[in-house]
């Protein structure tokens, strides 16, 4: 398969997979699924522009709160839901201190118990809240904020889906991607989203970078602990991963010392 052939359908199923763009599905082998993982934060960034594009135009015409609720939404609109399902099904699994079998069973069941609707109402109330305090900044502040945290909250999905992470099923969306990426990508996905943190947060340059750090250096951890709870990655887990990252970044970005 040519370089710029696989690139394409990289980048086709990235997008597919991580929000509602209609494109049309090219090659999926796991060779395509290892590139869509490496370019999810490029992903996260276009995702980014139109969701900062947003809270700004809206933050202009409503109070600030308004307008990063609505940002969140149109976040969850954008992606079908699907990483706050995911973030919802994990923590279940993590509460019901189940391992391996146990555990993935209770992330295939339909409802939402009460630790997953704990999860989706304190990490949507942090982003919203988050997001509000941001937008009282200057216009490159609030995009390289934007930008940065829904691209780390992507990277997040790289880092998941490194050499030496495996499936924990040996179907579904883990078992396509675990183990595709390799040790180059997250490194530099890694430097480019700390990069474009840079202006978050102005006059503390190094504050946005930071968060972007720390939060990827959380994710790693958490990652750890559950693919020794459930004996690898799922779907449900890469969407968990990027709520959990995202969330944490904003959270980053608004601490003030």
């Amino acid at each position: 398969m040519p370089a710029e052939s696989g690139r394409g359908d990289g980048l086709r199923l990235a997008l597919t997979t991580l929000t509602t763009v209609p494109v049309r599905a090219g090659r999926i082998d796991r060779a395509t699924a290892g590139t869509a993982m490496a370019l999810a934060p490029l992903v996260g960034l276009l995702l980014g522009a139109v969701l900062g594009a947003l809270l700004l135009g809206l933050a202009a015409l409503a109070p600030p709160l308004v307008a990063a609720g609505v940002a969140v939404a149109a976040a969850a609109l954008l992606t079908r839901g699907l990483h706050l399902d995911g973030l919802a099904d994990t923590v279940d699994a993590l509460g019901s201190y189940r391992r391996g079998t146990a555990a993935l069973e209770i992330m295939k069941k339909p409802d939402v118990g009460p630790f997953g609707v704990v999860a989706l109402v304190v990490v949507l109330l942090l982003q919203t809240a988050t997001l509000a305090e941001l937008a009282g900044r200057s216009w490159p502040a609030v995009l390289a904020a934007v930008l940065a945290g829904t691209a780390a909250g992507r990277l997040g999905v790289t880092l998941a889906c490194r050499r030496g992470v495996p499936a924990a099923r040996p179907d579904g969306l883990g078992a396509l991607v675990a183990g595709t990426v390799g040790p180059v990508a997250p490194v530099v996905g890694a430097v480019a989203v700390a990069l474009v943190a840079v202006p978050a947060v102005p006059g503390r340059p190094w504050q946005g970078p930071l968060a972007v750090l720390a939060a990827l250096a959380v994710a790693t951890g958490l990652l750890r602990h559950l693919v020794r709870r459930l004996g690898g990655i799922t779907g449900d887990v890469l969407g968990a991963v990027v709520e959990v990252v995202t969330t944490l970044v904003y959270l980053g970005l608004v601490l003030s010392g």
